[in-house]
């Protein structure tokens, strides 16, 4: 039945409230035709290749939810393919919540933010643990170029639904490769003045 993210999200408490602020009727028909929006497309594959971290929130089996932030370098969230998610996942605190919150329940929920674009993409799946000595192939694909930290473990994320946030009120925030490459023409034309600036003064020297 049509959207598949909003099958799973869009719950019977959430219809109700839906339904409290006026906004049931157009949701429904999200509902509505052949299931969609459960395969990542081009558009997806891109978007993710180009994150250097997300947020991934998981479920304790006492019902408390858990987010944590994952970040490296861009690239390093993989899609295997139009369904499944993968990335390297690294010795850290070794506190390991996450993990232990997937084996008791594997339902996870992500978030990548494009923050100087303003996008977002909210995906829900299903999050699947590996040790990496049980699958040297799959090590293989996940691991990181030059990046020497302790693989531990392959995470995985078997996509269930995936939907698009509106933009209206995510903040634009920039990284500094990002800043870079924006004040790269700035600051090549500042250098050229300068040196321009530094000849005219050698000039005005040797007259003196």
């Amino acid at each position: 039945m049509g959207n598949r993210f909003a099958e799973i999200a869009f719950t019977p408490a959430v219809q109700e409230q839906q339904e409290a602020y006026g906004s049931r009727a157009s949701y429904t028909r999200v509902l509505e035709g052949e299931p969609f929006n459960d395969r990542l497309s081009p558009n997806e594959t891109e978007f993710i290749a180009a994150r250097d971290g997300f947020y991934l929130a998981s479920v304790s089996e006492t019902g408390w939810p858990y987010v944590q932030f994952r970040g490296g370098a861009p690239g390093f969230l993989r899609v295997l393919d139009e369904r499944t998610l993968g990335w390297a996942d690294f010795r850290g605190n070794r506190q390991y919540v996450s993990v232990g919150n997937a084996a008791g329940n594997d339902r996870g929920a992500m978030i990548l933010m494009d923050y100087a674009n303003r996008r977002r993409l909210k995906i829900l799946g299903r999050v699947e643990i590996r040790k990496v000595s049980a699958d040297a192939d799959l090590a293989a694909r996940l691991a990181v170029p030059g990046y020497e930290a302790v693989v531990e473990r392959a995470a995985l994320v078997h996509v269930a639904g995936f939907d698009w946030n509106c933009p209206q009120h995510i903040t634009p925030r920039f990284t500094l490769n990002e800043v870079e490459q924006t004040t790269q023409s700035l600051r090549e034309r500042v250098a050229e003045l300068e040196a321009r600036l530094a000849s005219c003064e050698a000039q005005n020297a040797v007259r003196k």
